[in-house]
């Protein structure tokens, strides 16, 4: 499995690449040196948050997967978000049930935002890591270089920060047909 994603993580880098070449080899023989220097230099931004954001994302899972114990062999985490008031065991119980009071509903309610704020603060580590923040902040300088040296084609430079989203597509794209 692991083999299998770094064959998918090269083939993405590879289209990444290939497009970004192209971008380069476009922009030099147009002879615009100012549209080179606005994709490269939104690529380079996209491409450190979105690898921050990577990175970020994956500390987070192995933390929240190293800190998960459990002693039940029977556990499955993915059962207990699907049916999480046991509905669908084999043993069912019935019970009548009537109708709830407004201090029963506050209760139920309780666990979901206590979830709700949980599960918020789990992603947040990832959201906000510093691999992600010193790559919006090679993007805000990066802006501001171009900006304030009056240099920004705000149509170059988006086209260029939509290289790394776009390559991921395609590479992906490309990869689930060879699966096929």
């Amino acid at each position: 499995m692991a083999i299998k994603k770094m064959m998918m993580n090269k083939k993405i880098l590879q289209t990444l690449f290939i497009i970004d070449i192209g971008v380069v080899i476009f922009t030099l023989l147009e002879g615009r040196y100012d549209w080179l220097l606005n994709t490269q230099i939104a690529f380079a931004s996209s491409m450190m948050v979105t690898i921050g954001s990577y990175l970020g994302y994956k500390n987070n899972i192995t933390k929240r997967v190293k800190d998960h114990q459990n002693d039940d062999d029977n556990y499955d985490e993915l059962d207990k978000m699907d049916d999480k008031y046991d509905l669908y065991s084999p043993q069912v119980e019935t019970k009548v049930i009537e109708d709830p009071t407004p201090q029963e509903i506050k209760e139920a309610i309780k666990p979901i935002k206590q979830n709700y704020f949980s599960n918020f603060k789990a992603g947040f580590s990832g959201m906000s890591s510093l691999y992600r923040l010193f790559g919006y902040i090679g993007l805000i300088i990066g802006f501001f270089y171009l900006n304030n040296n009056h240099l920004l084609d705000i149509y170059s430079y988006i086209f260029g920060f939509l290289i790394v989203p776009v390559s991921t597509i395609i590479g992906s794209f490309i990869i689930s047909k060879q699966v096929q």
